[in-house]
């Protein structure tokens, strides 16, 4: 399994720099950053940055969407943080949640997420490409043939479905062991039912961690919970909360959500936190003992999860890196 840390655009530079050589360091080979511009930072500047930090760690965005900047745009930025890393530039994508819902517009459709991924991939490889009412084709004279990994973020099983047919790996924003294998099994299904080899797929475990008693973790990270609740609010909204296509356990635990404020986003103040009880907490993250958290990895990883990604929204972010370092990564590589 590999380990990932993801960070939001308010961390100061500084110590931005300092968490992620500890990463490195201490074994992480990821580091994510949420893609929300309005909310946080614009997150490029920042990854540009650290990659001279550091010589292993891959950057990415987790996760950018297809509405929220022009695609040669996207893909020019994509193309040169590659080249600047040697080659350590990965992209996580999505429909778009905060980054759009926050100026009061709609995430993308799913044919439009499919085609953003596969043109920019094109464009970053160096192809001509045509999109969206850009009347002729465009082409990246500078471009070195890069094969850019595309992550997505699924629930639905449309979404899922998707990153079946286009991703190299799928995101799943859960650390509940039979929930993820249940969403993994989808995405690989429709890949193979596309015709693509699936024996290379990644799939990514995004959630909070956090060491200490499980009263205090669960204070820590009940935040969690409530963000992903936005996404299974649009799969309720769309399948019903009866349906078949979503396990039970997923969208069962929104029934008595009234809302969500975007300007709270992955924060522990949201006033929209009462519905979340301990056991969907439990579930959702990673909590306890370093024990503990070998305990419920090795579960992710018996039902196909290849990279286990800290949300580092808890505070105490050196601590979980350096125990992780110490005791958990330690524990999952021998």
């Amino acid at each position: 399994m590999e380990f990932g840390i993801t960070f939001k655009g308010v961390v100061d530079p500084d110590r931005a720099k300092a968490l992620v050589r500890l990463a490195e360091y201490s074994g992480f080979s990821y580091c994510w950053f949420y893609d929300s511009h309005i909310l946080w930072r614009e997150s490029y500047m920042a990854m540009a940055m650290l990659m001279e930090h550091t010589e292993t760690m891959r950057f990415g965005p987790c996760v950018t969407n297809p509405n929220t900047r022009d695609w040669s745009l996207a893909a020019s930025m994509f193309g040169s943080l590659a080249k600047q890393s040697g080659g350590r530039f990965d992209i996580g994508v999505g429909r778009g949640d905060s980054a759009v819902r926050v100026m009061g517009k709609k995430p993308a459709k799913l044919a439009t997420l499919e085609e953003f991924v596969l043109k920019v991939q094109a464009l970053v490889r160096g192809e001509e490409v045509t999109y969206g009412d850009v009347p002729a084709p465009i082409q990246f004279p500078w471009a070195t043939g890069y094969e850019l990994p595309a992550w997505i973020a699924a629930y639905g099983p449309m979404a899922l479905a998707s990153a079946g047919k286009v991703g190299q790996g799928l995101i799943l924003q859960i650390a509940e062991p039979g929930i993820c294998k249940w969403l993994t099994d989808q995405a690989v299904a429709a890949g193979k039912e596309a015709g693509r080899d699936m024996a290379g797929y990644k799939v990514m475990s995004a959630a909070p961690a956090y060491f200490g008693s499980m009263d205090e973790c669960r204070e820590a990270t009940k935040w969690f919970p409530a963000m992903v609740g936005n996404h299974v609010a649009d799969i309720v909204e769309k399948y019903g909360a009866d349906t078949d296509l979503v396990p039970a356990s997923l969208t069962s635990y929104i029934e008595k959500r009234r809302g969500y404020d975007y300007s709270k986003h992955g924060q522990s103040d949201n006033p929209y936190l009462d519905f979340i009880t301990d056991d969907i907490v439990d579930g959702f993250a990673v909590l306890g003992t370093p024990d503990d958290h070998v305990a419920k990895l090795k579960e992710l990883e018996a039902v196909g999860v290849t990279q286990f990604n800290i949300y580092l929204d808890n505070g105490r972010e050196a601590e979980i890196i350096e125990t992780y370092g110490d005791k958990v990564i330690p524990a999952m590589k021998g």
